[in-house]
């Protein structure tokens, strides 16, 4: 599914923050929106005692059609898995301790920006 313009802005404005804030809490960034047929990864970090954790990110400019955490469809997360896995064994790190973590990031007219980091969600 094509994302307009505006979608893609407000999606890269999210996980931008969302990474500054995963930086500001002693993660370090291994990767951005890393890509494979399959899917893709918003965020790949090292959080500060060693676990590699998987973000995806979910941005909107309002909450008119609910929670962005709502679009986290069982197909998705299933989909997150696979890829949080693919991602382990091509980086050689399978069997390595992760986490998939999700973060609901609200950016609105005014400028201001809320977010909604949920820790080990699958």
């Amino acid at each position: 599914m094509a994302k307009s313009k505006q979608a893609a802005l407000i999606g890269e404005v999210g996980e931008t923050f969302v990474a500054n804030h995963l930086k500001k809490k002693g993660y370090a960034i291994l990767a951005r929106n890393w890509r494979i047929k399959d899917g893709e990864i918003d965020l790949v970090a090292l959080s500060p005692n060693g676990k590699i954790t998987f973000v995806e990110v979910k941005s909107r400019s309002s909450m008119a059609f609910g929670h962005p955490l709502e679009a986290i469809s069982p197909d998705k997360a299933f989909r997150l898995q696979r890829l949080a896995l693919a991602w382990l064994v091509s980086n050689s790190k399978f069997g390595a301790d992760f986490q998939i973590d999700a973060a609901a990031v609200i950016i609105a007219p005014s400028g201001g920006i809320e977010i909604d980091y949920r820790e080990a969600v699958l």
